[in-house]
């Protein structure tokens, strides 16, 4: 006689089952805590990913922790840093990355490509101080790696653009 399910093996799946919703569940809190209660490694960690693949922003997180009282100096340190460090990893793309993984995983489309050359024709190299601009920034740091501008031009024109956009949102959000 064939049993298909018994209770030693329904037991069994339930056991793996609840270890399973056990390590969701924990993981699902420590994000959950991780974002309610926000510091600079997850101020970094978001600028690093807006200027990335995720299209999301991190001035919001920026405001908030200055409103909370965060000192904004290192806030803005925080943030400055990962968003470089984002556009960095988009110029690589650039420098050695293939069609596909332009096309594909950065999504830049051709178009946004073409506009970002434009600027560069049109602007040179200091287009790249408007790389924290939405829509056109990535694309920018994309199309810097493909020209070939040297890296420590790239991090300094864009370090400054994003310092500047940085500083002008944690002002902003300054208690009076």
């Amino acid at each position: 006689m064939l049993v298909i399910a018994g209770p030693v093996c329904h037991e069994r799946h339930s056991r793996r089952l609840s270890q399973i919703d056990n390590h969701f569940l924990t993981y699902t809190v420590m994000v959950h805590d991780w974002l309610n209660q926000p510091g600079y490694g997850a101020l970094f960690s978001l600028s690093f990913l807006a200027s990335t693949l995720i299209p999301i922003g991190s001035e919001w997180l920026l405001a908030m922790m200055v409103l909370r009282g965060y000192d904004p100096v290192a806030a803005v340190a925080a943030a400055t840093v990962g968003n470089l460090l984002g556009a960095m990893t988009t110029w690589l793309i650039g420098v050695y990355g293939g069609r596909w993984l332009i096309e594909r995983v950065v999504r830049v489309s051709a178009e946004q490509e073409q506009r970002a050359r434009g600027l560069y024709q049109r602007y040179g190299k200091f287009s790249l101080l408007f790389s924290w601009l939405p829509v056109i920034g990535d694309p920018l740091c994309l199309v810097g790696g493909l020209l070939g501008v040297n890296w420590l031009t790239f991090g300094t024109l864009v370090g400054i653009g994003k310092l500047a956009r940085y500083a002008a949102v944690a002002i902003l959000a300054l208690p009076a």
